[in-house]
């Protein structure tokens, strides 16, 4: 109407007085027999609007409808998500704060190494997540509007309407994109709005599962190592047959779903290669299902997320226990380095240490019992020089290097700035119904 066409405001206040105005049921019964269902509510909608009836949908198509729809959706599913996902990365890194200096036993290959924090273990989940979080962020940014481009794209039924006029037509497809609320839209469609932006959504999507799986199996692996768990309730039951245990049936569960949703990208790349020349229809189906899945999916894996980091038990008795079993053997090099500084001879020290240590590994791996290569060199005479320094070449934290300097200086310098715009959606606990 702004542009010239005969609309009058009498159509459009009709229009306006009728938007929630829908008779679902008539539009089921036109969607059978029309067998299509843009064109049911195009009629539903006329009945109710017999003034404007003559106008509704002019020069649109369907896709114009559900494309724009879609990304619109898209649009507000992230920032439905980006919240959720910040708010996780908060509590993780408040738990990070308080056990950053706290040592434990670091792993490769799921074999011992050296140590690290359990607040420094956790900075490595929090980095994947802060990754994902402004993955999201751009992928939502970067979306576009389809516009008002017709029925193959090239705005012909448009420049018709306009009598020629490529200004007034280039015009509407800038007013309709900025009340739809977007900056841009894509200067180039076919039918649809190119379905590779669906890959992009479903990506980071994807990639914020692998991230979820990542974490919940390190909880998993360290809830059997016994260090450190997801919440448990008070009158929860593990297993139905074994009264004691504790399964990590939360993290088990973000696991599953994370599985799911890292498959649901194969969907838009297979959909994305076979759209012909200006669109093919099978493109439509699986989009109904693998984008609301895939946005339905990350939502309940990030609730159930933040509530196992709200509620993580760590045990520091458990951890310190692993330590000892492990630190005497890592702790090898430090004696030799005592030793040498008391006026002992390297290759001498280190035969000892040799011996002593199989012994010791002997103890731990054929006979099941702890290790005792500390008491065997305080039983040594040789080691007799540096007996008084043992406790002090033995203290963990002097194994933890710059852990916890680490952890200070990256959740000051990278993670909080990153929460700042979420800053008043960061509150209330989540408190799970199964």
């Amino acid at each position: 109407q702004s542009l010239g066409l005969s609309i009058t405001d009498e159509q459009i206040r009709e229009m306006e007085a009728n938007l929630d105005n829908i008779d679902f049921k008539m539009a089921a019964e036109e969607e059978k027999k029309l067998r299509h269902d843009v064109m049911a509510h195009v009629h539903t909608f006329a009945h109710c609007c017999p003034k404007a009836a003559a106008i509704i949908h002019l020069g649109a198509t369907s896709c114009y409808v559900g494309d724009n729809t879609d990304l619109i959706v898209l649009r507000d599913g992230f920032n439905l998500l980006l919240p959720k996902l910040a708010r996780v990365i908060s509590r993780l890194a408040n738990f990070a704060e308080k056990y950053a200096d706290m040592p434990a036993l670091g792993f490769t290959h799921y074999q011992p190494a050296q140590l690290t924090t359990v607040g420094k273990r956790c900075c490595l989940w929090i980095q994947d997540l802060c990754m994902d979080l402004q993955n999201l962020e751009q992928a939502r940014d970067g979306l576009r509007f389809r516009g008002v481009k017709g029925t193959t794209g090239t705005q012909a039924s448009f420049l018709q309407l306009f009598e020629g006029d490529h200004s007034k037509v280039e015009e509407l497809d800038r007013l309709v994109t900025a009340k739809a609320g977007f900056k841009r839209a894509y200067i180039v469609t076919g039918q649809t709005y190119s379905r590779k932006v669906d890959i992009g959504v479903l990506a980071v999507l994807a990639s914020l599962g692998a991230s979820v799986h990542k974490i919940c199996t390190d909880i998993r692996l360290l809830a059997n190592l016994k260090e450190i768990e997801e919440p448990f309730e008070k009158d929860q039951i593990g297993s139905s047959a074994m009264p004691y245990k504790r399964n990590p049936m939360r993290s088990e569960r973000c696991c599953s779903l994370a599985r799911h949703l890292m498959t649901l990208v194969m969907d838009p790349l297979q959909t994305a290669a076979v759209q012909w020349f200006e669109r093919t229809l099978d493109d439509s189906a699986n989009r109904r299902v693998c984008l609301a899945e895939a946005f339905l999916t990350a939502d309940i894996i990030l609730s159930t997320l933040q509530n196992i980091s709200e509620g993580l038990v760590v045990y520091p008795k458990v951890i310190e226990r692993r330590i000892r079993q492990e630190l005497p053997f890592m702790a090898t090099e430090n004696i030799i380095m005592a030793m040498v500084k008391a006026g002992g001879n390297r290759q001498d020290c280190h035969e000892k240490i040799r011996v002593l240590s199989q012994q010791a590994a002997a103890v731990v791996k054929q006979e099941g019992g702890d290790n005792d290569f500390i008491n065997r060199v305080r039983a040594d005479p040789y080691f007799s020089p540096i007996h008084k320094q043992l406790e002090s070449l033995l203290d963990p934290s002097s194994f933890t290097g710059r852990a916890p300097q680490q952890v200070a200086k990256f959740l000051k310098e990278e993670v909080r700035p990153m929460l700042i715009p979420y800053e008043k959606e960061m509150g209330g606990k989540i408190e799970l119904a199964l």
